[in-house]
Formats: C-alpha cells, sequence, structure tokens
C-alpha cells in the first residue's frame, strides 16, 4: 500500500517537475525576445540622438541600479555578517553608537541622464530591459523550484527502491 502511495507522489512530482520545465522554457524565450527588443529600441534611440549621446559617458560612474534582488548578501568574502552567527562583526563596549548618515538620495530615472525629451525608442529599451530584468528572476525561481524537485523526485525513487526491491 505504502508503494502505491509513493507512486501517485512520484507521478505528482514529475508532472508537477514537467510543468515548470515548461514554464521556464516559455520564460526564457519570452526574456530572449525581450532583450533582443531592448536593444534594438537602444539603437534605434542611438541613430536618433548620434551614436555619442547614447552610451556609458552620459551617467556618472557612481550610478546606483534602480531594481535590485530585495535582499542583500549575508556572507561577504567568506565571512557572516549576520549578527546571531559564528564569528560576527561585535561592537566594542564603550564606543558610542554613531549613526550612519542616509547618503543615497532618492532614485531618479536614468533616462533624465540622457536629457529631458528621449526618444521613445529609449522609454522602450528601458521597458525591454526591466521586463527582462523580471524575466530573470522569475526564471532564478522557476530553476530553483526545479532543482528542488529534481532532489525530491531523486529521494522518492530510493524510497521506492527500497521498498520493491527487483527480482533478479
Amino acid at each position: 500500500m505504502a508503494s502505491r502511495d509513493l507512486r501517485a507522489e512520484l507521478d505528482f512530482l514529475l508532472l508537477q517537475l514537467l510543468g515548470d520545465l515548461e514554464q521556464l522554457e516559455a520564460k526564457r524565450q519570452a526574456l530572449n525576445a525581450r532583450v533582443e527588443e531592448g536593444w534594438l529600441s537602444l539603437s534605434k534611440a542611438r541613430y536618433a540622438m548620434g551614436a555619442k549621446s547614447v552610451g556609458p559617458l552620459q551617467y556618472a560612474s557612481h550610478m546606483e541600479p534602480q531594481r535590485g534582488s530585495g535582499r542583500t548578501p549575508e556572507v561577504l568574502d567568506g565571512e557572516s555578517r549576520h549578527p546571531d552567527s559564528r564569528g560576527a562583526l561585535r561592537r566594542r563596549k564603550g564606543l558610542p553608537r554613531t549613526p550612519e548618515p542616509d547618503s543615497s538620495p532618492a532614485p531618479q530615472n536614468p533616462l533624465k541622464w540622457f536629457g529631458i525629451l528621449v526618444p521613445h525608442s529609449l522609454r522602450q529599451a528601458q521597458a525591454s530591459f526591466r521586463e527582462g530584468l523580471q524575466l530573470a528572476a522569475d526564471m532564478a525561481s522557476l530553476q530553483s523550484r526545479i532543482n528542488w524537485g529534481r532532489s525530491q523526485l531523486k529521494e522518492l525513487q530510493e524510497k521506492l527502491k527500497q521498498l520493491e526491491p527487483r527480482a533478479p
């Protein structure tokens, strides 16, 4: 009876894994289309504004990204920076705690680096790359779920082998 339940769980997991793989492939195709569309729009903007008007010389070298992963890494240079973990940095007693000034200004639209009236193709390029970034994040999440599903599938297969040894 346990074997039957295990097989049903295996089937369900396999169907879920195949669905996730189909979604991943669809998102890859969509990402490729968005990136290609973005580069095409960017090249149209460079043509409209001039090749030297749209490029890395138009923005500051200390620029910050508008989008991020939403979380900060907890491990840097092999050492954990999380206060609850071993080897974390500790504040010495007796030293006053000084607040760090918030030096980061509110994020502004990077299109303003290229002037007030930018071509529509530059706005299209920005939108395409933003969509591409979201697709890439979705793909990473799907890939993680696929990896987890594959490991669960292997574990269930091993359990099934132990329950039903093959006859010689």
